[in-house]
């Protein structure tokens, strides 16, 4: 499908969507929100306002699909082989799906073919693996007397799945795809500011076979239906990926019914660059860190510590490379970066640049915004930065670098202090061609997740935080995982 079929065939899309997800029914509201397209400002749609009531139905509808002979009895196989279909479906219209995304939240439409097309892709195809290798341990007692015991990794029950808006149809996918393979049921809460892509998801899952039940969705602010469904008494576990502040929120409510929680929440993540490193990788490698979707990106390289000895060179070809980054609607061809999400956080990202510039950090290269409609940001470098600096201490989530300078005989335990001196830990990246170093500066960060050289995101691999940046994994069997509960069984004999 070329890129004008594409979107032509995403605003057909999107004109009829918009209703909730309950039972394999789609229900509209009595209220709708408006959903704008971030680069040109105007609405292209609208969703349903759900809210405690909405959730409450989904949640029944979930619940009596989890406890359905059909579900319950559902071999493993069943499961694996109908998230493969989806996985395939996902891929057959990819470009569509993309084009609803470059619509919904603004990425450039390359991008948005990547993440739905590889990325989402592969994960739902990853976590529908392990619907069949999610057997426990067989298990040698000590106690007197002759048992079998081993263990079982049960599905927890009812998920609740929150995503944001900056990657939402991929980490849709992600959740989705786990909690299924789990053997749970879910009800989805797509964000508000992006939402269509989920339930575009959502039509595939039916599609691909699975019963009505097995996935809901609620659309709705956070502070209605998102509220309602973290503090469900029928949901068993949450899996959020967003703020720092709402996870705080959603892990207070979670505490009253000791519901299992899983965030993936902000950062404010270190990229290390010694004097050794390959510079024509590093330098695209880290503007990119942090550039990419015009910086909104959890696990951005926001903070960048540079050897002295390659420091000038370093900046440079970052504000080199950065000028060369085309802004634009992300329907455009050619557009590099797409706009922030809102006006409000266009307004946010600019108040951070400017008490950036207010607390003395030396603007080294700042992007021009195109003219006309969109909240654009254009990529800034800053340099002359310190750790006390609100920008350099606080998550920005938009296209803004602080650089700071390491003296060449600066011992590594000192190299990763100045990285660690944060309240976040998500990720952290360092380069050097180095292999003791790598693998000291690999123990020395304090991160859920740490690269040395680059490197996209590993399905295989656990994904999550530390500190403010959450608890839980997601990707890897630990990611599945999350959506069960081990028990342990005795037979005697």
């Amino acid at each position: 499908m070329d890129r004008e079929t594409a979107f032509a065939s995403a605003r057909a899309w999107i004109a009829q969507a918009g209703n909730h997800l309950i039972d394999g029914e789609w229900v509209a509201g009595a209220d709708r929100i408006e959903v704008l397209d971030p680069a040109q400002e105007t609405a292209i749609g609208s969703i349903a306002a759900g809210g405690p009531a909405e959730i409450d139905a989904a949640v029944a509808a979930a619940t009596r699909c989890f406890r359905s002979p059909g579900w319950r009895a559902m071999p493993p196989a069943e499961r694996e082989a109908r998230l493969l279909r989806l996985a395939d479906l996902v891929e057959r219209d990819t470009a569509q799906i993309a084009a609803i995304e470059t619509l919904d939240n603004g990425a450039p439409f390359g991008m948005t073919q990547a993440m739905v097309g590889k990325g989402a892709v592969s994960s739902i195809r990853y976590n529908a693996g392990w619907a069949r290798r999610l057997g426990g341990d067989q298990v040698d007692v000590s106690v007197p007397g002759r048992f079998h015991a081993f263990t079982r990794n049960e599905p927890v029950g009812v998920a609740g799945l929150i995503v944001p808006w900056n990657a939402p149809f991929a980490i849709a996918c992600n959740k989705v795809s786990a909690a299924l393979a789990a053997g749970c049921t879910a009800v989805i809460k797509p964000a508000e500011l992006a939402p269509m892509s989920t339930l575009r998801l959502a039509e595939l899952v039916m599609e691909a076979g699975f019963p009505a039940g097995a996935l809901n969705v609620v659309n709705g602010p956070g502070t209605s239906a998102g509220a309602a469904l973290a503090a469900h008494p029928g949901v068993a576990k949450i899996s959020f990926t967003g703020s720092t502040a709402t996870g705080k929120a959603i892990m207070r409510q979670a505490a009253d019914r000791v519901a299992r929680v899983s965030l993936e929440l902000g950062g404010k993540s270190p990229v290390v660059v010694f004097d050794d490193a390959d510079l024509d990788r590093a330098i695209p490698g880290v503007a990119m860190g942090i550039f990419a979707n015009s910086g909104q990106v959890c696990a951005a390289g926001s903070r960048l510590f540079v050897q002295d000895a390659i420091y000038d060179r370093f900046v440079e070809g970052l504000a080199a490379f950065a000028a060369r980054l085309r802004l634009g609607p992300g329907e455009r061809e050619g557009s590099d970066l797409g706009p922030l999400i809102s006006a409000a956080q266009r307004d946010k990202v600019e108040a951070y640049v400017a008490s950036a510039r207010a607390d003395g950090a030396r603007e080294v290269f700042r992007g021009t915004a195109p003219d006309g409609p969109g909240f654009f940001v254009p990529p800034t470098i800053f340099d002359q930065a310190r750790p006390d600096m609100r920008a350099v201490r606080e998550e920005i989530f938009g296209p803004v670098l602080c650089v700071m300078r390491f003296a060449d005989d600066a011992a590594l335990a000192e190299v990763a202090a100045q990285a660690n001196d944060s309240d976040y830990g998500l990720s952290a990246y360092a380069w050097t061609r180095d292999l003791e170093r790598a693998q000291s500066m690999a123990a020395l960060l304090q991160a859920g997740s740490v690269k040395i050289n680059g490197a996209g995101m590993e399905f295989a691999l656990p994904f999550g935080g530390v500190g403010e940046s959450g608890l839980g994994r997601e990707n890897g069997r630990a990611g599945v995982l999350a959506f069960t509960e081990p028990k342990s069984v005795m037979i005697g004999y």
